[in-house]
């Protein structure tokens, strides 16, 4: 194996501890005897646990060295990889590297581990060819990643040569990208020593779509047009959604990541605190082969907090243009986001020569970097009633419309008033009594 992986060119730049360099190295050093065979099984079994823990958490299964192979492929970011996410696999001297890279692939694809077995009295290889993973519910793993590994592997495990191999490749790295952001839907952000970011990928978003939401036609008309504006490249604006708690804005924006993910838009979400990252992150992102949101919940700024300053800056009046590709989508409970005294529309100039109105006109301008404003307000009692009996539908249960109307009405008073949220609450209420 370990002159296989020698041969790797675009793919051979793995770090050390991953498992396939790992068990390179195991296999040269048993075949060199520089190691005992106790610490090579130790090593060994310490990769196996590696790999269980991958197949875990993507829920691969059948053949598991196949599937990690697949997932290191689709992975890899390297000048090739994101070259083919962007424009597919044309023509050019790369191909040939390519090929003699994949070729090396479908060896390893299909590596005898039997001598290594047999050299140290172990059977694991054997049975993770044919490997019958325990059943488990969705939100334990990333079904979108692992449907598309398996897919994938069995494909790769099939090809007739290279240049099959090379096209099922190229052809996945063209449809669906490469990396993370090809994987998954939505990140979180870390923040490291050195000033950049790391993207962590939210495993398990909730699956929501447009049409769970009940109401709010217009409002969704709104998001939906910006939206898909946006993901086929046309000039589209950042969205505030804001109103009462509870409305569905969050889930609105969930949901549109959900709709248009197939279009190759990513979510990316950002808390307050983490606003000194934004050019960081911007940095990563601006370009690669999608379309990300940058999305900010529950967006406010008290009066002490400067948070706004780097966001403003971010949106619009930096010196360098916010790239195509990124959006910002916000919401808030707050109309104007930044908390308002009425000291602020005073015109008497304060202690420091600024006009109060200055203030107030500085805390506005950040509202206005919002070109769509999209207003989610409580819904009438009527409309409150109809979403009731609309989930109520669609989870099955048997009441009347009257009784539910009723029972409804009084969930509200005594569980924080009229709203979406409310309402949500008050069938699950009913579901956990049947």
């Amino acid at each position: 194996m370990y002159k296989i992986v020698s041969r790797l060119l675009i793919y051979g730049d793995m770090p050390k501890d991953t498992i396939l360099m790992e068990l390179a190295d195991i296999i040269r050093k048993a075949d060199d005897k520089s190691q005992t065979k106790e610490e090579l099984v130790t090593r060994t079994f310490t990769q196996i646990k590696h790999l269980l823990q991958v197949a875990t958490d993507y829920a691969f299964d059948k053949n598991l060295w196949q599937n990690y192979l697949t997932f290191l492929l689709i992975t890899n970011e390297n000048p090739f990889s994101i070259t083919c996410e962007k424009v597919g696999a044309n023509e050019g001297s790369v191909n040939y590297f390519a090929k003699s890279d994949f070729k090396a692939f479908m060896e390893l694809f299909h590596y005898d581990f039997s001598a290594l077995e047999e050299y140290l009295g172990i059977d694991c290889f054997t049975r993770l060819s044919n490997y019958k993973a325990i059943g488990k519910k969705e939100l334990m793993y990333n079904k979108n990643v692992s449907e598309k590994v398996r897919m994938l592997s069995e494909k790769l495990a099939a090809a007739a040569d290279e240049d099959e191999f090379f096209d099922a490749v190229t052809g996945f790295y063209k449809a669906y990208g490469v990396g993370m952001f090809g994987l998954n839907k939505a990140f979180r952000i870390q923040s490291r020593e050195d000033g950049g970011v790391n993207f962590c990928a939210i495993n398990n978003m909730d699956a929501v779509m447009l049409d769970d939401l009940i109401g709010y036609e217009i409002q969704k008309k709104k998001l939906v047009d910006n939206t898909l504006a946006f993901v086929e490249g046309k000039k589209a604006n950042n969205v505030l959604l804001f109103g009462d708690s509870g409305t569905g804005k969050s889930t609105s924006i969930k949901a549109i990541v959900n709709e248009f993910y197939d279009q190759g838009l990513r979510m990316i979400e950002i808390y307050k605190h983490q606003f000194k990252d934004l050019s960081a992150v911007i940095a990563q992102i601006k370009n690669r082969n999608y379309r990300f949101i940058i999305y900010m919940d529950d967006l406010s700024f008290e009066e002490f907090e400067i948070e706004y300053k780097f966001l403003k800056a971010v949106i619009e009046g930096g010196v360098e243009t916010k790239p195509d590709n990124i959006l910002i989508y916000a919401t808030s409970n707050r109309r104007h986001l930044i908390k308002e005294n009425w000291s602020d529309r005073d015109d008497v100039e304060s202690q420091n020569g600024m006009h109060r109105s200055d203030t107030m006109e500085e805390k506005l301008s950040l509202v206005n970097r919002f070109g769509v404003t999209i207003n989610y307000s409580k819904p009438s009692q009527k409309e409150y009633f109809n979403i009731v009996v609309e989930l109520a539908h669609r989870a099955g249960l048997t009441m009347s419309d009257d009784e539910l109307r009723a029972e409804a009405n009084k969930w509200e008073l005594s569980h924080g008033g009229i709203s979406g949220r409310t309402a949500q609450q008050f069938i699950n209420y009913l579901l956990g009594t049947v």
